[in-house]
């Protein structure tokens, strides 16, 4: 047992039996239940001490998505699911239910599905804007497909977000594409990637950088080679005349507002028409932000690098202490 969390715990999921959980960048994953502090790691049975996601299914089992493989916890112990590499030809698309998906690392060109007994690769179709990065940057460090964001619809469809390749969207049938420059790439210049994304209440969708929102309707009966995802696209935030910044992380809260992390410009909440900055500071310093989340009761928690997790209390986001 432990008595505190290491300070770049900034990862946060409540599972079905109300036990928090809280990754660290290096020394594995923390289960809180109320009373006692655990700390799990290699040395338990984890693949990796590193934790990119974690996800629970329908049996309650915890599943952690590491770049050395996926861990499931049963509660008692860990295993390392398989992985099934299929072959390009027979590299089809499908899903069910109950799968669960996986990105693993960030150099990976698609998914893993896992259909309960194991795990699937997938690869993405290749687009244009993956061969113009190859061409410009032959011996590029990283993968323009790495996974950056996953998000499942209200609808069940699988949303991911690339490193500088756009979008892809699974419907359980078909993978279509998406792509707009000013949702990857920072008026400064560089790449941001599309690390987030989310749908509100409405059925609209915000994408990182939520100048705009998009509205997805049916697909067209035009041929081509990668299905492109059919939208409107409409003015989502107006920020007096600044520019939005980037997202990190999103959520929707229980009322519809939409929240969400900048790196080290706190939180912002769409309320309405009315757009409201939450500082999250220790003094005059601006704590560094990764991720939002929101519990079972509703309540809206923040993953930091390098300060652990803070929790809303209906005004501002204060530093999360065990009772």
């Amino acid at each position: 047992m432990v008595t505190e969390f290491d300070p770049k715990a900034n990862l946060i999921y409540q599972d079905e039996k109300n036990n928090y959980w809280f990754n660290s960048k290096e020394k594995g994953v923390y289960v809180y239940d109320g009373n006692r502090l655990l700390l799990l790691t290699m040395k338990d049975g984890l693949c990796s001490n590193v934790i990119l996601n974690m996800q629970e299914d329908k049996l309650g089992n915890i599943y952690f998505d590491t770049p050395e493989g996926v861990s499931k916890f049963d509660g008692q112990q860990f295993k390392k699911l398989k992985i099934i590499e299929d072959m390009p030809v027979n590299n089809k698309w499908k899903s069910e239910p109950d799968n669960l998906w996986f990105r693993m690392g960030w150099d990976k060109s698609g998914p893993y599905r896992f259909d309960g007994n194991n795990l699937h690769y997938l690869e993405f179709p290749k687009n244009k804007m993956g061969n113009e990065f190859y061409a410009i940057n032959p011996n590029a460090s990283y993968n323009p497909y790495g996974i950056y964001s996953m998000y499942k619809d209200k609808n069940g469809n699988i949303w991911f977000g690339t490193s500088n390749a756009g979008i892809y969207r699974f419907d359980g049938e078909k993978v279509n594409w998406m792509y707009e420059k000013q949702l990857t790439e920072t008026p400064g210049g560089g790449s941001f990637g599309i690390r987030s994304i989310v749908e509100d209440n409405d059925g609209y969708f915000w994408i990182c950088n939520s100048s705009f929102k998009y509205k997805v309707l049916p697909d067209t009966n035009e041929n081509f080679e990668i299905n492109p995802i059919n939208y409107k696209r409409e003015i989502g935030i107006e920020n007096k005349g600044k520019s939005v910044p980037y997202f990190l992380s999103m959520v929707t809260d229980n009322k519809g507002d939409l929240w969400m992390t900048t790196y080290d410009n706190g939180v912002w909440r769409k309320k309405g028409e009315e757009l409201i900055q939450y500082p999250v500071k220790e003094g005059v310093r601006s704590i560094l932000l990764s991720f939002i989340y929101k519990d079972k009761k509703g309540v809206l928690w923040l993953g930091t690098q390098t300060d652990g997790s803070y929790k809303f209390n209906g005004d501002t986001f204060v530093k999360f202490k065990m009772n």
